[in-house]
C-alpha cells in the first residue's frame, strides 16, 4: 500500500471508529434505561439486563455499520476539500477512481462483516435475547421477592416479607398462605425466616422462627391454631413453560435457514413470502454498503470556496431513509401484494441510479456539482437568516 493508501486509510479510520462507538453506545444508553426498568418491573436480576444487552450489539451494530463506513468517507474527503490536498491529488493526475482504491476496501470488508451479522449472528442473538425477556415474565430467572409486597407462587401460595438483611439471608415480619389440593389452607406468621436448599430441585424449605400457624380444613370444626419456635415449611418451586424453538420469527432464522423456508412447497404462502422479503431485505442493505463510497464521496466534497455541511446532513438522511422505504418494502413483499424480489430491488436499482449520476456528475463533469442547485438554496437560505435576526434584535430594542 502506497503512503498515500495509508494516509487516507488513516483519515476515514477515525471517523469511522469514533461514529460506531458513539453510535452504539447511544443505542445501549436508549435500551439500558428501558431494560432496567423492566428487569425491576418483573423482579428479575440486574445481572440479566448485560446480558440482554450483549444480545442486541449484533443489531446495532448491523445498523451502525453503514452510517459509521458513510461517515468515516465523507468526513475524510470533506477534510481533503477544504484543506486543498485534494485539489493537489488532483492535480498530480490522481483521479476520483484511483481516491477510491481504499474506501472500497473498507467497503468491502465491513460488507462482508455485515452479512455475517445480519445473516448468522444476529438471528442467534435476537433468539436468545427473545428467551431471556420469556424467562424473566415467567421467573424462570429466579425472580426476587419483593419487599413490602404479597409474592404469589404458583396460584397456591402467598408470601409477604416486611424487611431483608444480608442480601435475603436473614428475612423477618413473614407473612404465607396456602391452600393444598384436598381442599385445606394454612396461614403463618413469625418474626424470621430463612429460606434452604434441599435435594430436590424443585422443592425449597422456608424455615420459620417464633410465630403462629393456623390450619383449617374441611374436617376442621375450627381452625387449629400453632405457636412454635421453629417450623419448616417445604415450597414447591413453580413449574416454568419452555421456550419456543428458534426460528419461530424471520429475524431468528439465518440466511441459508430463508432461503430454505422461502422455497419450501410444504410451508404456507405467508411463511414462504415473508421468508424471502427478509431474504431480500438483508442482501440489500448489504450490497447498499457498496455504493456508500461514491456516495460518500459525491456529498463529502464542497463546493469550491465553500464549507458548508449540507452534504453531510443529506447523505444520512439519503441513508436512514433508503433504509425505511426497504422496511416498507419488506412489509408490502411479505403480504404478498408485492414480488419480495421487485419490492426490494426496485427501489436498490434506483437509489444506485442516483448515486452512479451523483458521483458521474463530480468527478467527470466540469466543475460538476452534484448538489450544487441545494447548496446555493441553502447558502441563501443563511444569508437571508443572518439578514433578518439583527434586525429582529434592533426592532425588539
Amino acid at each position: 500500500m502506497k503512503s498515500i493508501d495509508r494516509y487516507l486509510a488513516r483519515l476515514i479510520a477515525v471517523p469511522l471508529i469514533s461514529t460506531l462507538l458513539i453510535a452504539a453506545m447511544l443505542l445501549v444508553l436508549d435500551r439500558m434505561l428501558r431494560l432496567f426498568e423492566f428487569v425491576a418491573t418483573e423482579g428479575g436480576p440486574v445481572s440479566v439486563v448485560w446480558r440482554m444487552l450483549a444480545n442486541l450489539l449484533p443489531e446495532y451494530l448491523g445498523l451502525g455499520i453503514p452510517i459509521g463506513l458513510l461517515l468515516g468517507i465523507m468526513l475524510a474527503f470533506r477534510r481533503l476539500a477544504t484543506t486543498s490536498e485534494l485539489d493537489v491529488m488532483r492535480g498530480v493526475g490522481m483521479s476520483y477512481g484511483r481516491l477510491l482504491r481504499v474506501p472500497f476496501m473498507y467497503a468491502l470488508v465491513l460488507a462482508a462483516l455485515n452479512l455475517a451479522i445480519v445473516g448468522y449472528i444476529q438471528p442467534y442473538a435476537r433468539f436468545q435475547y427473545e428467551r431471556l425477556r420469556f424467562e424473566l415474565r415467567s421467573g424462570a430467572l429466579g425472580a426476587s421477592i419483593k419487599v413490602g409486597e404479597f409474592t404469589h407462587f404458583g396460584k397456591d401460595m402467598t408470601l409477604r416479607i416486611e424487611r431483608s438483611r444480608e442480601e435475603g439471608r436473614q428475612l423477618s415480619g413473614i407473612f404465607v398462605h396456602a391452600e393444598t389440593k384436598s381442599g385445606s389452607s394454612y396461614s403463618a406468621n413469625a418474626e424470621r425466616g430463612q429460606f434452604l436448599a434441599t435435594d430436590d430441585p424443585d422443592v425449597i424449605i422456608f424455615r420459620l422462627t417464633n410465630g403462629t400457624l393456623v390450619n383449617d380444613a374441611p374436617g376442621y370444626r375450627t381452625p387449629r391454631v400453632l405457636t412454635f419456635t421453629s417450623h419448616d415449611l417445604p415450597i414447591d418451586l413453580p413449574k416454568f413453560e419452555t421456550f419456543r424453538a428458534r426460528g419461530g420469527r424471520n429475524l431468528e432464522r439465518t440466511l441459508p435457514e430463508l432461503v430454505r423456508t422461502g422455497s419450501d412447497p410444504a410451508a404456507s404462502e405467508e411463511l414462504r413470502d415473508t421468508s424471502r422479503a427478509e431474504f431480500h431485505f438483508r442482501i440489500a442493505e448489504v450490497a447498499t454498503m457498496l455504493l456508500l463510497p461514491l456516495l460518500a464521496v459525491a456529498l463529502g466534497v464542497p463546493p469550491k470556496r465553500s464549507s458548508s455541511a449540507l452534504g453531510i446532513f443529506l447523505g444520512i438522511v439519503m441513508i436512514v431513509s433508503y433504509h425505511k422505504i426497504n422496511q416498507y418494502a419488506a412489509d408490502i413483499g411479505g403480504l404478498g401484494r408485492i414480488d419480495p424480489l421487485i419490492a426490494l430491488w426496485v427501489p436498490f436499482a434506483i437509489f444506485a441510479s442516483l448515486i452512479v449520476w451523483m458521483y458521474y456528475t463530480l468527478a467527470h463533469v466540469p466543475g460538476g456539482q452534484p448538489i450544487g442547485a441545494l447548496e446555493r438554496v441553502f447558502a441563501k437560505l443563511a444569508k437571508a437568516v443572518t439578514r433578518w435576526l439583527p434586525g429582529r434584535r434592533k426592532a425588539a430594542a
